[in-house]
């Protein structure tokens, strides 16, 4: 009987099941949707309990789809939305919708941790800030101001993942990867941000944050019977955690050791890289200590907006064209786009500049300039923004050869090109849906099939092409010089 592991990738829109063999073939897919309310501006929430539902019904369509029998699925694992906050009764149920990762309405709460100077904000801009609103700590704080109720009802506060892996094994628990880089929680002998939580008047939150923290490819719990039943699952398979999307896409696009870079895209741009040592700096994130392996590190570039700027053009401005027919459009504009430049910052800046209040722009336009400059001038501007991302890693000491890219982009092939033209260097797309698969490494290193995060990206991460930047790619200097004084000739007017 071939033995098959499960991927759970709890999205943004949707929860995506996939059956994968030992080598990291996709043998059966399944996706379900679950909506999104927004109550109020910058509020953003979701029901605990759609999200079990779309995992009841996408594994067993996956597992059918596989054409395999449910006898043969060895493990488990989830990766999902992260900072998706929850608030449980003591039975586990919800006591009210999850506040999505999207949710900004935590912001006063955000500055409020800031202001507390403790020592665990070092993985924020070097301590330097500013914490988002969207981070466990604020939104847990907004719940005790706003909703004291809910707060003192509440016998745990948690996240997406730690709810649905609660509802596969009846245990309450928390990743590492998780806390390690959204609840401020330092793994060994630092802890919980006790001092940083005292000075918010927050320490009770200890009390209401699971009391087990567990490694990614750890066990968890066997399967529990009641789930092994609305799965249509033998009861007893190991459940191994995961954490949050993008990092443990990471392992699904290979970058598990210094050198190599995961490019995340969608909706916005992660960049991704792992140490030896811990790092941290003016426009770097982390580093987070244990988060993927004990004895490693992981830090961490963004962008803000990225593959919104992309789908904001075309609803506002090219609503009668495909993203096929943009793309046309923009191959037939020169490198630089006759002049015209454009600034990626709709929704603010997050690496290096760490600001929220700059925005997005278009400088140089002119009458000869069409709707595909424009989209080019884009796409462009995203690449320019990613390579400023990698030069301030690079000189921070992170190590950047290699650069794997996953989501969003991948899509297009003038924009994948346009990344590799701009950066410089190969890029390795993955063709497999990374955080799945990442999940599915660590099911499998928690089943004892692969000893650790090598072995299992040496067995499973090959489906990949390779995108070579193409001769000429240098002439992209003066634009790339244009997008980077862009930012400060804007400052001022948008201070």
């Amino acid at each position: 009987m071939t033995s098959v592991i499960i991927g759970v990738d709890g999205g943004t829109e949707s929860l995506r099941v996939t059956v994968f063999d030992l080598s990291g073939q996709e043998l059966g897919v399944a996706h379900a949707p679950y909506a999104t309310q927004f109550p109020a501006p910058s509020q953003a929430e979701q029901s605990p309990q759609d999200w079990w539902r779309a995992l009841c019904a996408a594994l067993p369509e996956a597992v059918h789809k596989a054409g395999v029998s449910k006898q043969a699925v060895c493990a488990i694992t989830l990766d999902t939305t992260c900072c998706t906050v929850c608030a449980l009764d003591e039975n586990g149920e919800p006591l009210r919708p999850a506040l999505l990762w999207m949710d900004l309405r935590a912001a006063q709460e955000a500055a409020d941790v800031l202001a507390t100077a403790d020592p665990a904000l070092i993985v924020n801009n070097g301590g330097a800030g500013p914490v988002s609103a969207e981070w466990m700590i604020p939104k847990a704080l907004w719940l005790k101001r706003h909703q004291p109720d809910i707060y003192a009802r509440a016998a745990t506060i948690c996240e997406y993942q730690d709810y649905l892996n609660f509802r596969l094994t009846g245990e309450i628990t928390a990743s590492v990867n998780n806390a390690g880089v959204r609840w401020h929680v330092r793994s060994g002998g630092e802890g919980p941000p006790r001092a940083m939580l005292r000075a918010l008047d927050l320490e009770d939150l200890l009390d209401k944050w699971p009391r087990t923290f567990v490694d990614p490819g750890a066990i968890i719990a066997p399967l529990s019977r009641v789930a092994a039943e609305a799965l249509n699952l033998p009861a007893g398979i190991p459940v191994v955690q995961g954490g949050a999307d993008a990092f443990i896409a990471m392992a699904g696009v290979g970058v598990v050791r210094p050198g190599s870079i995961a490019l995340i895209t969608g909706s916005s741009h992660l960049q991704l890289g792992v140490t030896d040592a811990p790092l941290s700096g003016a426009g770097i994130w982390g580093s987070y200590p244990d988060v993927l392996r004990r004895g490693g590190f992981v830090v961490e570039g963004g962008q803000t907006s990225t593959g919104s700027i992309i789908n904001w053009f075309r609803r506002t401005l090219a609503a009668n064209a495909s993203y096929a027919e943009l793309d046309h459009e923009a191959a037939q504009i020169p490198m630089g786009c006759d002049g015209l430049t454009a600034q990626d910052h709709f929704q603010g800046n997050r690496t290096p500049y760490t600001d929220p209040a700059s925005r997005g722009a278009f400088t140089g336009l002119s009458l000869k300039h069409t709707r595909g400059h424009m989209f080019r001038a884009l796409l462009e501007s995203v690449a320019f923004g990613t390579k400023l991302v990698l030069e301030t890693m690079r000189a921070s000491g992170v190590a950047v050869d290699e650069i794997a890219l996953c989501g969003g982009v991948a899509r297009s092939d003038l924009w994948t090109q346009l990344h590799a033209d701009v950066i410089g260097r190969p890029i390795k797309v993955s063709q497999a849906c990374a955080p799945a698969l990442g999940s599915a490494m660590f099911a499998a290193i928690g089943a004892d099939i692969y000893r650790d995060l090598d072995e299992a990206a040496g067995a499973m991460v090959s489906r990949h092409r390779v995108v070579e930047p193409r001769a000429g790619a240098s002439d992209y200097a003066d634009a790339y010089a244009k997008y980077h004084s862009a930012y400060a000739a804007l400052k001022g007017i948008h201070a």
